[in-house]
């Protein structure tokens, strides 16, 4: 493939990610693959998403807080605990090798496709917030599981989330999404540095693919587009079961 064509692959891909990733989750089931079949061996694809990641993020915080979305002080409460996770996460995921990364990331795909088929759907009501007292301690306990997760391979981490935020703190769509992406921004940082230590990177592609999530992250967090959610979840059905089939069948 041309080097110009797949830089504009990166962008455009990039841009759909940071879009799924800001209504729900699981852009990086996307930029994860695309990036190993451009050649990045497993572990730096898994380190270079992580610059996208934290790029998009920055933009759609920006974006909620410019629609007077306020998380604080709980979101930073759960983004230290997940941080602390997400350190112990990256770190593990430096040492696999690349065939198993292939497989467990193939795994994980098919399983986010079945839950995004048979999920139930949510309601609109409204409910009270429950994020003090011993629902605040249950979710900085399960964030610091979900940062491992997230520290070791990031894709459909914002499934968990939101699943998390819903579940426990009965926080809305809305507030769930702000607090998600600042969570992911905070413990990818430190993702980050570890696979920046380790070298584990490719800072051109990185960035690259940023451009398209951070233009992804930016517009999907100020406008709030629900017409069009059922084709991407038909279009990340598709993409996403095709890229499994190619992880696990063609090393």
């Amino acid at each position: 493939m041309d080097f110009s064509l797949d830089l504009l692959w990166l962008i455009l891909i990039g841009f759909i990610a940071g879009c799924i990733n800001v209504i729900s989750g699981g852009g990086s089931l996307l930029t994860l693959p695309i990036l190993i079949f451009f050649g990045l061996p497993p572990s730096v694809a898994n380190g270079t998403n992580r610059i996208a990641i934290i790029i998009q993020n920055i933009f759609a915080v920006k974006g909620f807080k410019s629609k007077g979305v306020a998380t604080f002080p709980f979101s930073t409460y759960v983004a230290i605990s997940a941080t602390a996770g997400a350190i112990l996460g990256a770190s593990i995921a430096i040492d696999i090798k690349g065939e198993l990364f292939n497989r467990i990331l193939a795994v994980i795909m098919v399983v986010i496709v079945i839950y995004m088929v048979i999920k139930p759907k949510t309601g609109n009501q409204q409910l009270l917030e429950r994020i003090t007292g011993k629902h605040l301690w249950i979710s900085i306990i399960i964030f610091f599981f979900i940062g491992i997760y997230g520290g070791f391979i990031q894709a459909g981490v914002g499934f968990l989330i939101l699943l998390a935020l819903s579940g426990i703190n009965r926080l809305s769509l809305v507030k769930s999404n702000a607090i998600k992406v600042f969570v992911a921004l905070v413990y990818s940082v430190f993702a980050l540095a570890i696979f920046v230590y380790n070298d584990k990177i490719n800072w051109m592609y990185g960035l690259i693919l940023s451009l398209g999530n951070a233009a992804g992250g930016w517009f999907m967090s100020r406008w709030s587009v629900k017409k069009g959610d059922g084709l991407v979840k038909v279009f990340l059905i598709i993409m996403v079961t095709a890229m499994a089939i190619k992880l696990w069948f063609y090393q």
